[in-house]
């Protein structure tokens, strides 16, 4: 579910998977991954991402829809 939601938010704000990277400080590969499900982002890079996007960690992880 976080790699949906990832997904979903960067589109949403037309931000490049490159352009996410750099903001987070990983790779661009390690936010394909996120996104493809094959790796899940630690809990400090979550909220990060949460920071970033404005939402919550419920919200990213999928336990919540607001």
């Amino acid at each position: 579910m976080v790699g949906k939601r990832i997904k979903e938010l960067r589109t949403e704000r037309r931000i490049s998977q490159q352009a996410l990277a750099k903001a987070v400080g990983v790779s661009q590969k390690a936010i394909d991954y996120w996104e493809r499900g094959i790796n899940e982002p630690k809990a400090s890079y979550i909220v990060t991402l949460c920071d970033f996007f404005g939402v919550t960690a419920d919200y990213l992880l999928g336990r919540s829809d607001i």
